[in-house]
């Protein structure tokens, strides 16, 4: 069977043609994004087989970063999927984006534009604002990244033992912060410099250093170290 249609199971193919045992066969990058989305959600709905469903999540969402970005309820609202099949999607990318820190040379931030170089299209892409906490080690390498807050990114809605707790678990000796702006526009609020200011003042009493606080927009970036707005320690 060549090109199966909409209607038939995965376990009608011939089973040199399922994801599943070509995986086996022939190994991941020989499969589809759309195979392989199709072997985490395992199943398909009523008439729609999984490669289907998954091809069909792609269309709609834009691919896999449009995946990502997808808001939990939205993606587990979709026809044929539901709660556990949202999960497993979230999960796997959420482990495909932590990967990319697990490097025998991780990356290194030095300046402002470094920061902006990894985090930019991540960033700026995200629909809701998003405050971030980049962990890193005495050479300023990055051990990992860990969001505190979605939504409103005040200092009403962020609680500064929040950022700090990836931190103080992993070690790390020092952390940069970053959020974003949906509007597009990264100029400083107050409300962000005041939430800055105490989280530097709560670094200093654990000993880690806050090295910078960077403002996504689109395509564009503030640093508050480079615009003298709060003063940062070394």
């Amino acid at each position: 069977m060549t090109g199966p249609t909409a209607g038939y199971r995965i376990t009608d193919w011939d089973a040199w043609e399922r994801p599943r045992e070509r995986l086996e066969r022939l190994g991941p990058e020989s499969l589809s994004t759309a195979e392989l989305l199709a072997i985490l959600l395992r199943t398909g709905s009523r008439g729609e087989h999984a490669v289907a469903l998954a091809r069909r999540l792609l269309r709609e969402f834009g691919g896999l970063t449009g995946l990502m970005r997808a808001p939990f309820p939205q993606l587990k609202a979709v026809r044929g999927m539901g709660t556990a099949k949202a999960a497993q999607i979230k999960a796997a990318l959420e482990l495909a984006r932590r990967l990319k820190w697990e490097t025998p040379e991780r990356p290194r931030i030095q300046s402002p534009q470094d920061a902006a170089n990894l985090f930019m299209d991540e960033m700026a892409a995200l629909e809701q604002e998003a405050l971030r906490v980049v962990l890193l080690d005495t050479r300023h390498q990055v051990l990992g990244v860990h969001e505190v807050v979605r939504g409103s990114v005040n200092q009403v809605q962020v609680r500064v033992g929040e950022v700090f707790r990836e931190a103080v678990r992993a070690n790390a000796p020092a952390i940069l912060l970053m959020h974003n702006h949906p509007s597009g526009d990264p100029s400083p609020s107050p409300e962000d410099v005041a939430l800055t200011q105490d989280v530097v003042a709560a670094g200093r009493i654990l000993n880690i250093r806050v090295l910078d606080h960077i403002i996504f927009g689109h395509g564009r970036f503030v640093s508050l170290r480079a615009r003298g707005l709060v003063t940062f320690d070394g």
